[in-house]
């Protein structure tokens, strides 16, 4: 049997770890699972964002409109600094799930920000587009 100060710093220094990670965990957004190649992207991906890039024309009416990130699934940032717009999906009768969320950046606009995330399963997972 360990002496009782023993014990006390075995459980302290497991819970400070255990907070320790919990912290890191916490500034990582839970729904980005790492990062794709801007060619690695589906044609249609890629196509969408050339049309980001550009400012349109965006043939749907969403596009362009604000990302609210209400799962948190990406990095915390203030109400307007997303917005989203729809990657075409081969098949598909309606906008289908793919789209593109493009973050303001350091310019403070989506078409020159550089800040672009992917999801191919209408916003659970996101990729971080590397260009």
């Amino acid at each position: 049997m360990y002496p009782r100060s023993s014990w006390f710093e075995r459980a302290l220094i497991a819970l400070i770890g255990a907070l320790l990670a919990l912290g890191v965990a916490a500034r990582e957004a839970p729904g980005v699972i790492g990062d794709i190649a801007a060619t690695e992207l589906p044609r249609e991906a890629r196509e969408t964002l050339a049309l980001i890039k550009r400012g349109g024309p965006f043939p749907y009416r969403k596009d362009g409109t604000v990302f609210q990130n209400r799962e948190r699934r990406l990095p915390a940032k203030p109400r307007g600094y997303y917005t989203e717009y729809t990657v075409r999906t081969p098949g598909s009768r309606d906008r289908g799930p793919r789209r593109i969320v493009a973050g303001r950046g350091a310019t403070g606009d989506p078409a020159t920000g550089g800040e672009y995330w992917y999801t191919d399963d209408h916003y659970e997972t996101f990729r971080r587009i590397r260009e």
